[in-house]
């Protein structure tokens, strides 16, 4: 039986070949050095399913991430620097940036545990009317899991003066990893409808 190539192996390989697939996407290595100017920051889950960076077609400087279970954003709490608000201060005071996108994904595994503790187990899998409630529950759930995680950046005393003053914009988006599709939640609409 033939085995199969390690992971490892693959990503040496990968990175091997990275300044040529650089080049070839016109991407400036050497103009990196001089420090990140991404525009904008995704705060996302760090499941591996799910790169924000190559659903969003980006470069090495585009995107300022920061990938934490779930996508969690942690409640600011005065005196208790966790790493996640160093990196959202960071991003906002040091690299200026205009937009924070919270990316939300299906079948976050954060969030199925919430879910499955807030409902009723599907008793029978076959019922197909049950399966789609199942569902749809779950996708609601992941939806207001990425809203409650925006709600908790709103309170960061370094983003709410931007935010008044209009220099920093919040958006709550959420990726479908069974079509490829991303959605970004509507506040008129109240609803997550595709970008």
């Amino acid at each position: 039986m033939e085995r199969a190539e390690s992971p490892l192996r693959q990503l040496i390989d990968r990175a091997r070949v990275y300044p040529a697939l650089a080049a070839a996407h016109k991407v400036a290595l050497d103009e990196l050095v001089a420090g990140p100017m991404p525009g904008a920051m995704v705060i996302s889950c760090s499941d591996a399913r799910v790169v924000p960076a190559f659903v969003m077609a980006g470069c090495p400087g585009d995107l300022f991430e920061l990938r934490t279970y779930g996508g969690r954003v942690p409640p600011y709490q005065a005196g208790a620097t966790t790493g996640e608000a160093r990196t959202i201060e960071y991003a906002v005071n040091e690299l200026k940036v205009s937009d924070i996108i919270v990316y939300g994904h299906s079948h976050c595994e954060a969030v199925v545990p919430v879910h499955d503790r807030r409902t009723t187990e599907v008793t029978d899998a076959s019922d197909a009317t049950t399966a789609t409630t199942a569902t749809g529950e779950l996708t609601a759930a992941g939806h207001w899991h990425v809203l409650r995680q925006l709600d908790a950046l709103g309170g960061y005393p370094c983003v709410v003066p931007l935010l008044a003053a209009g220099s920093l914009r919040l958006h709550a988006w959420f990726h479908e990893m069974e079509t490829g599709t991303t959605l970004a939640h509507r506040p008129r609409a109240n609803a997550f409808l595709p970008l």
